[in-house]
């Protein structure tokens, strides 16, 4: 006769594991923690094994019991359950979007990447983490959509849907999934509404931000990541990690590895002399770390300067979120270069580390625009000047 229900509610534990029997291998475990463990002893090949099936009263005596019928029925096919339980876990989304975050890590994605996705993952896994990934159904991954979406968080539902989308494919091509639920979502959420990061286009508007930047009173890092943004027009990202080892000072350029770059290809861009100024003197106040802008604190060599640094100096100085921000640097030296007449649009979009539609002629305009592009930066730097003394 096996375990009743009420055996199973009275069972008390002691100072020792107190194991109930309910017959065919199936028992409950009274450990002397309070807790009721359901356990399952087989014998495959010849040894001996265990399987857990879980806590009583989370999981029945009828849960139980069901489960220990499906196992024996497998094992009677001579196939080790323990086995294809370990394999079934392997192949669960949450393992598998693991995996495909350890080759990013492999592939040299930056690490602010990696974490953007691991962020955008942790949306995904309570609905379907622990769901076998090829059962994951288009239905399951909408679900996790559209609750992003009721909350209003439109641009990450449409992450979302990429990084479930590249763990589904990545499943494919290691032969444990079929398809890619997301494909057929296209459209299902409503689209995030675009908007411009705030910038200034008018050259004496600019001159006016260059003025203050010129007396800012904070941190000398910030103010010198202020005057490189207005001199380079890098993206902040891009800035903010930037290392010393990656200045040639003498030869007037700084080249930044791909493995920064949002188009995965190296960047080589022209210093003006007025640059490398700016990093001279920021040599002596940071050129104990690696990092150009380290963060302030005990750990100040390990991780750069906070993504809101730059920002929020704008804001202390007067600029509000609707005028200027770090990226719309990149905006004010797009819209004044072209305005000027004197460079080719194509020598502009590559200063910008702008990537070409067209392959072949982005390989040859990664060369052909650099003599262009060192005038230009001079014109830059002199324009700069120009501006600051209004």
């Amino acid at each position: 006769m096996g375990i009743t229900a009420r055996q199973a509610d009275a069972a008390k534990p002691g100072t020792k594991i107190v194991k109930l029997s309910d017959g065919a291998g199936l028992q409950l475990w009274l450990m002397p923690t309070g807790a009721k463990l359901w356990r399952w002893a087989y014998r495959h090949g010849g040894k001996q094994k265990g399987m857990a099936f879980g806590a009583y009263p989370d999981v029945s005596i009828k849960e139980a019991r069901e489960r220990l019928a499906a196992e024996r029925k497998l094992l009677s096919t001579g196939v080790d359950p323990s086995v294809v339980r370990k394999v079934s876990r392997a192949n669960t989304f949450n393992a598998i979007a693991d995996e495909w975050l350890d080759k990013q890590r492999r592939d040299g994605r930056v690490q602010v990447t990696i974490d953007k996705n691991k962020w955008v993952l942790s949306f995904a896994r309570p609905a379907i983490g622990a769901r076998p990934i090829k059962e994951v159904s288009a239905a399951e991954a909408l679900s996790v959509l559209q609750g992003l979406e009721r909350r209003g968080t439109l641009e990450t539902a449409r992450r979302c849907r990429a990084v479930m989308g590249a763990v589904f494919r990545f499943a494919i091509s290691t032969a444990r999934a079929d398809n890619d639920p997301t494909q057929a979502l296209r459209g299902a959420i409503s689209p995030p509404k675009t908007t411009n990061r705030a910038a200034i286009t008018k050259g004496g508007e600019f001159g006016e931000l260059l003025r203050a930047i010129d007396v800012y009173k904070g941190q000398p890092t910030t103010r010198a990541a202020l005057m490189l943004c207005a001199l380079l027009a890098p993206r902040p990202g891009e800035l903010r990690w930037a290392h010393w080892s990656e200045f040639d000072l003498d030869g007037e350029k700084w080249t930044v590895p791909a493995s920064r770059m949002k188009m995965r290809r190296e960047h080589i861009a022209p210093l003006a002399r007025q640059a490398v100024a700016v990093l001279r003197e920021l040599k002596q106040v940071s050129g104990r770390s690696s990092l150009v802008f380290p963060a302030i604190g005990n750990d100040a060599r390990l991780r750069p300067m906070s993504e809101n640094t730059i920002n929020s100096a704008l804001r202390r100085m007067g600029f509000d979120k609707d005028t200027a921000s770090a990226h719309g640097f990149r905006a004010t030296f797009a819209t004044l270069a072209n305005e000027s007449g004197k460079w080719s649009p194509d020598a502009i979009e590559r200063q910008l580390a702008h990537k070409d539609p067209d392959e072949v002629r982005g390989a040859y305009a990664r060369g052909a625009y650099w003599d262009e592009r060192v005038r230009m930066t001079a014109w830059w730097g002199d324009e700069i000047d120009r501006l600051r003394e209004g």
